[in-house]
């Protein structure tokens, strides 16, 4: 299913709270880019520190129920209090190590009651983390080796599995399945077997093989398997540089933001870049889209906050929602 992704421009100094209790919260000390899933998450971005976040699904995910005193996210602005607050991954790692988050789950427009997700981190030091949740506490796996992400199964039991790969420690041929240890396999090979590229175009054109030889290709969906979706956009973050690159599956014309270019000043305004409307093979954008963002003014920051804050609620109120339903079927019978 299309996310219908925009790219987005945050400035600094914006207030938020966590989503959930809102006893955390923050006014973000960096400015970034941020892709997002229907206008209402944070899906993916990098700030002008050069600290990026990359969110993707994962099964096994397990984030307990937190409790009213810990300090906790609503996924809707996981990633983004990463990207408002961290420079690198060293100052993420350690709050988050420190503060022992927990994330409150979020309902899903696309049907998925309860997202299951991970996230990764790095910034342009080289350093990288992944952060994973299943037992409720964040599970760190902080190292520059780290630099590969994709679904199933948890980093650390991929990390085992990639050492019998040929190549990689094993002998075993590189797979070739969809299956997202086979895609983590392949995508950890070409990474460690890339010659060192001499310009940022030979380092984009590098990392976008490397995807999209990792992707997911369009077919027949997989019941049951929501970390085997089709791939529908990928991106290239060059973090010493600060430019984001962005390439959709179906609309495959590649854009990017320059961040160095962009006004973060606090008081600068949130913008947007509309990607589903603006983004088509013929006539529609390409190349540098610094100054194609738009103000979307305070009218469309409240729509937008309206529907964040209605997929927090629900997502509190599920246990509640779950016993009406049950309730109301008791009351009606079921069909036979």
């Amino acid at each position: 299913m299309d996310l219908l992704t925009n790219l987005w421009k945050f400035p600094r100094g914006i207030e938020r709270t966590d989503g959930v209790e809102g006893a955390l919260a923050w006014k973000s000390k960096y400015g970034s880019i941020v892709a997002t899933a229907f206008d209402l998450i944070a899906t993916d971005g990098m700030n002008e520190a050069g600290f990026a976040g990359h969110i993707l699904w994962l099964a096994e995910s397990d984030y307990g129920k937190p409790e009213p005193s810990a300090t906790q996210l609503s996924q809707s602005v996981w990633l983004q209090y990463y990207l408002d607050n961290f420079a690198t991954v060293a100052e993420a790692v350690q709050w988050t190590v420190d503060s022992q988050v927990e994330i409150a789950q979020l309902f899903d427009p696309t049907g998925h009651l309860v997202p299951t997700l991970h996230l990764a981190i790095n910034d342009a030091s080289g350093d990288s983390a992944i952060i994973e949740y299943t037992g409720g506490k964040p599970d760190v796996y902080h190292s520059r080796d780290y630099k590969v992400m994709t679904n199933s199964p948890t980093f650390d039991k991929q990390l085992e599995l990639v050492k019998q790969i040929e190549g990689l420690g094993g002998d075993k041929q590189l797979p070739g399945s969809t299956l997202a240890s086979d895609r983590f396999a392949r995508a950890s090979f070409y990474v460690e077997h890339q010659v060192q590229p001499k310009s940022q175009l030979d380092a984009i054109a590098a990392m976008f093989s490397i995807i999209r030889n990792a992707a997911q290709p369009f077919r027949t969906p997989e019941p049951g398997k929501p970390d085997a979706s089709q791939t529908i956009w990928q991106v290239v973050l060059d973090l010493t540089n600060k430019r984001y690159v962005f390439e959709s599956t179906t609309r495959p014309n590649i854009v990017w933001v320059d961040l160095d270019d962009v006004d973060f000043g606090e008081g600068a305004g949130v913008s947007k870049l509309d990607l589903v409307g603006r983004l088509a093979l013929e006539g529609g954008l390409a190349g540098n889209v610094t100054e194609e963002f738009h103000d979307v003014g305070e009218l469309g920051s409240e729509v937008v906050a309206t529907g964040v804050k209605a997929l927090e609620y629900i997502a509190r109120k599920q246990d509640e929602f779950a016993a009406l339903a049950s309730a109301v079927q008791d009351l009606v019978g079921s069909k036979k």
